[in-house]
């Protein structure tokens, strides 16, 4: 590979907890209760299988395959794409004494120049960044708190997530909006635009009447409506969150000649604004979850 530099990146962190609690953490991986990757600000460990040799997967468009696996130890992934590069990364687990261990992630990747730079520019602060917030949560899952303040996410990885985060895309309005279907029978103008929700991310609507900035309707098991009345058009915006997705549809019904002439401006800038507002609702909701560590740890606490 012609100017081919090879990256070795190594994370540690001593963890005050027994080796076998820590590698039981790292044992989960990419299940859909996965302790340790940070989910869902950063993108979920996706593998076709249960963690085990010859799983494949990746993380986002880093793609790679189990190649070694040491239950409660270690686990390796190999990279099965040019995407990153040729080469691989792990986790380790290595007791320092009954109530204590070291986890180790390593990073060793050889690298074209092109992507050696993407490398250093975008793509190791957002590596740096998930590998630190994984050691948070397998503190937190390990000993039921944070004994320090959690990692720090640097401006330019935060940076690179706002860019590359997901984007809304078009589709029919929902059948299933039933509170939006009752509150406008038949709409002077309705559309849909939907996103993926991330592993993690809260399933409820009540999680999005905070970050919609509109009265709220009503709400339903499914479904927030939100909306306002005027005296040339009403409009109603709902909020429908099913297993995987969250949908933003709308409907307007206009009232007379100023609100024809009014929706007629409007309706040129309507999709650019509701592609925005389900996209800055969506990334605030996942910023708002609580991380993985913490929400595993009270899913899996034995019941008093």
């Amino acid at each position: 590979m012609c100017g081919a530099r090879t990256v070795r990146n190594v994370h540690q962190r001593i963890v005050q907890a027994p080796a076998e609690s820590v590698g039981a953490l790292v044992d989960r991986l990419s299940a859909p209760d996965d302790p340790l990757f940070p989910t869902p600000v950063w993108p979920a460990m996706v593998l076709d299988r249960p963690l085990g040799l010859g799983a494949d997967g990746g993380h986002g468009r880093v793609r790679y395959r189990v190649t070694a696996y040491e239950p409660g130890r270690s686990v390796r992934f190999d990279t099965t794409d040019d995407g990153l590069g040729a080469g691989f990364h792990r986790f380790d687990v290595e007791p320092l004494g009954p109530d204590r261990c070291r986890i180790t992630h390593v990073l060793e990747v050889t690298m074209g120049t092109r992507a050696f730079a993407l490398w250093k520019l975008a793509i190791e602060p957002v590596h740096d960044t998930m590998v630190e917030e994984a050691f948070d949560n397998a503190e937190r899952a390990a000993l039921g708190t944070l004994p320090h303040p959690p990692a720090r996410r640097s401006p330019r990885a935060l940076l690179v997530n706002r860019l590359f985060w997901g984007r809304p895309v078009a589709v029919p309005v929902p059948a299933d909006a039933r509170l939006l279907h009752d509150a406008v029978e038949q709409p002077d103008f309705a559309d849909a635009w939907r996103m993926p929700l991330n592993p993690g991310m809260d399933r409820g609507p009540r999680a999005w009447r905070h970050v919609l900035p509109f009265p709220v309707h009503g709400t339903a098991d499914r479904e927030l409506l939100v909306g306002k009345d005027a005296s040339h058009l009403d409009f109603r915006s709902s909020v429908l969150v099913d297993h995987d997705s969250v949908t933003l549809a709308t409907a307007v019904r206009v009232h007379n000649t100023r609100g024809r002439l009014y929706f007629a401006v409007v309706r040129r800038v309507h999709p650019h604004m509701a592609r925005l507002m389900l996209w800055r609702a969506h990334r605030r909701v996942a910023f708002a979850t609580r991380p993985a560590g913490e929400r595993n740890r009270q899913l899996h606490k034995a019941p008093q």
